[in-house]
């Protein structure tokens, strides 16, 4: 049972990133844009339950809850606590369960593959750990030709930055070794 170590706000204002003193999971990413999303997860199903909840991103360390602007955040975030401390904290995830993460983008051609570890590498140092310290995070969905699409995570899902600059800046870092390369958000 994950016992919540802090509560920090975002700099999208529907969004709280709870930081937890066990982890959820082991470097597994869970999102969920909405209840059906996430029917097969029971604390994301627990917090979607609960009026107002929108989104739900969660990591290792720490979860953020985006709500639809109409809750006051002290009321709701104490209602959001309770599904979190009763969820279980994280086991050794099998090498199934990460492989099966990974296995999205394993259709491409060993060219592309060097281009998008390269990407990662790029986005592992410059971006994530600044998405990840706001409650959200980036995935990226596909790399074809010179389109790189991505989805924003947690509290950058709805946040008006992160379409905008945000995604401008990821690019033009991006361009640094992918000249040609657009980004596309989904």
């Amino acid at each position: 049972m994950p016992k919540i170590a802090d509560i920090e706000g975002t700099p999208n204002k529907n969004a709280l990133k709870f930081i937890l003193k066990e982890p959820l999971t082991w470097g597994i990413a869970r999102s969920y844009d909405n209840a059906e999303a996430a029917k097969d997860d029971p604390l994301a199903s627990a917090l979607f339950d609960i009026d107002h909840v929108t989104n739900v991103f969660y990591i290792d360390h720490w979860i953020t809850v985006t709500q639809d602007g109409e809750a006051n955040w002290q009321d709701l975030a104490r209602e959001i606590a309770d599904p979190i401390r009763a969820a279980p904290a994280a086991t050794a995830q099998s090498a199934e369960t990460v492989a099966a993460a990974s296995t999205e983008l394993a259709n491409l051609s060993p060219e592309d593959q060097l281009r998008l570890d390269k990407i990662n590498v790029l986005l592992d140092e410059e971006v994530r750990p600044y998405l990840q310290s706001d409650g959200g995070d980036l995935h990226i969905l596909g790399l074809e030709g010179n389109i790189l699409r991505i989805h924003y995570q947690g509290a950058c899902g709805t946040c008006p930055s992160s379409i905008s600059g945000t995604l401008r800046g990821i690019e033009n870092m991006l361009k640094t070794i992918e000249p040609d390369i657009r980004v596309v958000a989904v």
